[in-house]
């Protein structure tokens, strides 16, 4: 029986923007929704608490659906299992995460996938969406026009 194939999120030595139409001047911290933080929220937290400590797929994983019900006494095999079966569908990668479309985050993946998140009114946000070395994407936008 052949492996599934799996699909990755991870982009390297790349810079994902804020979308066109994001409407933050600066990067927000996302608020909680009814009490309970959102899949941005979990997102930012990862992040900030290890820059370049996660990959895309690390950080995307743990703040699904699926991530966030196999709890702590989940076994590494579960959740390797848990990860492949999540993996072996196409996911939406970081630049649909709400962080760029509404929050005012960059991120920036390192050249080994490791990402972390810059306010678009910092300096090191600018440095990197001016950098020629580092491949430019933008978050996708919220509305269609």
């Amino acid at each position: 029986m052949m492996p599934k194939s799996l699909h990755s999120t991870n982009y390297s030595d790349t810079f994902i923007q804020v979308a066109d139409d994001c409407a933050a001047a600066a990067g927000v911290v996302p608020p909680d929704r009814a009490g309970k933080p959102t899949a941005a929220g979990l997102q930012y937290a990862m992040i900030t608490s290890a820059p370049y400590g996660y990959t895309s797929d690390d950080v995307l994983f743990a703040t699904s659906g699926v991530g966030r019900s196999l709890g702590s006494n989940a076994t590494a095999k579960q959740r390797k299992e848990a990860r492949e079966a999540f993996f072996s569908k196409g996911q939406a990668c970081m630049r649909a995460s709400a962080l760029g479309k509404q929050f005012g985050w960059g991120v920036h993946a390192d050249n080994e996938g490791r990402v972390a998140i810059y306010s678009i009114a910092s300096k090191r946000y600018r440095e990197l969406a001016q950098d020629p070395g580092t491949k430019q994407v933008k978050a996708m936008r919220s509305k269609r026009t």
